[in-house]
């Protein structure tokens, strides 16, 4: 196993939470797949890659997708087939697709992308598409252009040691291989949310889990009191980026 496919899997022990949580994507998001991709998304034949709970499978198969999952994490897969019991569901991971070649018309990373090695995951994606198939990478980050978004970010990179670094939109499409022609689109959207509910999805993030529980549970104490200064009708309005990139091949 790869260094960045065991850090995906970390994961594993928050699965409930990063089911019950974490935000799922827009419909326009969707849209923007089949005008890049160049075809509808009602019948294609779909791998949805680092599945997780299944949050980009089910947007996918609603628009009419022959989707079958792909996830490493047992505990991630279990919460999928819990909400998805009728969406197939293969254990692996992108590194070696269980899939045969040419036998799809889209593969999917939502969120997931940077767990693989690019080395490996480029040639699986070709190896299983069709031609004129689409491999389309996508994730959701908070909107750092909303003022109080740009704070949260902020008090996150200093708890993790990021620094201070400016909210940067363009930082998801520099970690695209070079090798693939990718458009790049981004689509921004939102949702309102109860006070608990945000701070349990930001429990879910990937460096709490490194953190844990005493330095996670001061974090989110904090960031209680702060966000109830900000939203004291206790509903928050979660505003986020969508960074997609679609290559043809």
């Amino acid at each position: 196993m790869t260094r960045a496919s065991s850090q995906g899997l970390s994961f594993e022990s928050v699965a409930a939470g990063y089911a019950a949580h974490r935000p799922s994507y827009p419909s326009a998001l969707l849209d923007v797949v089949e005008e890049l991709a160049g075809f509808s998304l009602a019948g294609a034949r779909v791998a949805d890659v680092g599945a997780g709970t299944g949050l980009g499978t089910r947007v996918l198969a609603e628009r009419g997708a022959r989707v079958v999952g792909v996830e490493p994490g047992q505990e991630m897969a279990a919460r999928f087939r819990i909400g998805l019991p009728e969406v197939p569901l293969v254990l692996g991971d992108g590194n070696a697709l269980p899939l045969g070649s040419s036998s799809l018309d889209l593969v999917t990373y939502a969120q997931s992308w940077h767990w693989t090695e690019p080395r490996r995951s480029v040639p699986e994606a070709l190896r299983v598409l069709r031609p004129g198939g689409a491999l389309a990478l996508w994730w959701n980050d908070s909107d750092g252009g909303v003022p109080w978004v740009a704070g949260q970010d902020a008090r996150l990179r200093r708890l993790f040691g990021g620094g201070d670094g400016a909210y940067d939109p363009e930082a998801r499409f520099r970690r695209l291989p070079d090798e693939l022609p990718f458009v790049r689109w981004q689509v921004r959207w939102s949702r309102s949310v109860s006070l608990d509910a945000h701070l349990a999805n930001l429990a879910t993030y990937s460096d709490f889990l490194v953190l844990g529980e005493e330095g996670t549970n001061r974090f989110l104490a904090e960031e209680r009191e702060i966000l109830a200064g900000v939203f004291p009708d206790g509903t928050v309005r979660e505003e986020y980026v969508v960074s997609l990139a679609v290559a043809v091949r």
